[in-house]
């Protein structure tokens, strides 16, 4: 695929998701002590991926985004996790709502493999329309900029998150609580 096709592929996907992302918030909650809800998504392997129960047994970090721009966002927390040493399993979660998006579901997909190496695509899992809609009442969606950072302890329930951006002392916080969880 040409340059000038992947470009206009992302400014297009841009402006899609922009337009089409939840166009009503939800407003945020902390949901510590919440079970996570079983949804079903899809890798960007094309595998079916269900939460929690693909995490059952383990400590698993997950990472929401609701709009392209928190991409960011998720960029820092990974890095942040990764140098921690941190040990769990950590799944990306584009989470868009709505109709028209799961309609071009397959389209953003696409646009989301050309910009990740092929050997994350396992760990970013996709939610569109009602696969989102738990998601996003879980959490809330206003201030769609920040991740949503969950950790899910070994039964699936919420026992870590935040939602106000990274920073090195939250990334701190979520070692320390997932370094608890594998000790017990």
């Amino acid at each position: 695929m040409s340059r000038r096709l992947i470009f206009f592929s992302l400014i297009s996907l841009s402006i899609l998701i922009g337009v089409t992302s939840c166009s009503s918030s939800i407003p945020n909650r902390n949901p510590v002590g919440d079970d996570f809800p079983s949804v079903v998504g899809e890798s960007l392997e094309k595998e079916e991926v269900r939460l929690p129960e693909s995490v059952s047994g383990e400590v698993a970090i997950l990472l929401v985004g609701y709009e392209q721009s928190v991409q960011f966002d998720i960029d820092r927390w990974l890095l942040g996790l990764l140098q921690a040493g941190v040990e769990a399993r950590i799944y990306e979660l584009p989470t868009i709502s709505g109709l028209v998006p799961t309609m071009f579901s397959g389209w953003i997909d696409d646009g989301m493999r050309s910009g990740i190496p092929q050997e994350d695509w396992g760990v970013v899992v996709t939610f569109y329309g009602d696969a989102a809609d738990p998601i996003a009442a879980l959490t809330g969606t206003e201030n769609g900029r920040n991740a949503r950072v969950l950790v899910l302890d070994q039964q699936g329930k919420i026992v870590w998150f935040a939602d106000q951006g990274y920073s090195v002392r939250l990334a701190l916080e979520l070692n320390a609580v997932v370094a608890q969880l594998n000790a017990q």
